[in-house]
């Protein structure tokens, strides 16, 4: 038997964005867009070992680094929520969680077919702003209504696509500053 039923129906606590979580995912994002900015840099030159690899295999690569950082935070949320629901003795996955589960899955979705039609139709200079203006959109519309700090970290994801798209060499240092944004909610909402 749940110990307080309001915990049990709010899926904030359930699925959190705080903590170590943040922290892990932050940590993601930085290590992500080291990862690729150092591929695509050994991309350009003659005798690096990446400069030999095809454009296709640098692409799947990427890609798969991509794909690596989005399961791996998807995971550092679940870990976390199961073990928010083992302390206060509740499911996890409540009617409310799965709503929020399958609108975060619509939403990855959606960004992952955006930023596909947008490597597809040959604008690259407009992956990175879209993808943080829209993961800036997923953090509003996944908020807490408790944690006006994420408004923060939403505006600032915003306002780093916005920066992205005028300045599209900045991508990498973009997404690492919001990992490192997302270090310090993190570090500045652990219990």
């Amino acid at each position: 038997m749940p110990k307080n039923t309001y915990l049990h129906d709010n899926h904030e606590v359930n699925l959190i964005l705080k903590g170590v979580t943040s922290i892990l995912i932050g940590f993601y994002l930085f290590c992500g867009a080291y990862l690729i900015k150092s591929i695509l840099d050994g991309f350009l030159i003659d005798n690096h070992l990446t400069g030999m690899f095809s454009a296709e295999i640098i692409e799947f690569t990427v890609l798969g680094i991509l794909f690596l950082v989005f399961v791996f935070s998807s995971l550092a949320l679940v870990f976390a929520g199961r073990r928010v629901a083992k302390r206060h003795q509740f499911k996890l996955w409540n009617a409310k969680t799965k709503k929020m589960a399958f609108r975060y899955l619509f939403l990855i979705a959606f960004l992952a077919a955006m930023l596909i039609f947008l490597m597809n139709a040959g604008l690259i200079d407009l992956i990175t702003p879209a993808f943080l203006v829209t993961y800036g959109l997923l953090l509003y519309l996944l908020r807490d209504h408790y944690r006006k700090k994420r408004f923060i970290l939403s505006g600032l994801a915003i306002a780093l696509g916005g920066l992205c798209y005028f300045i599209p060499g900045y991508w990498s240092s973009a997404i690492s500053i919001l990992g490192i944004a997302h270090m310090a909610y993190g570090i500045t909402t652990i219990n």
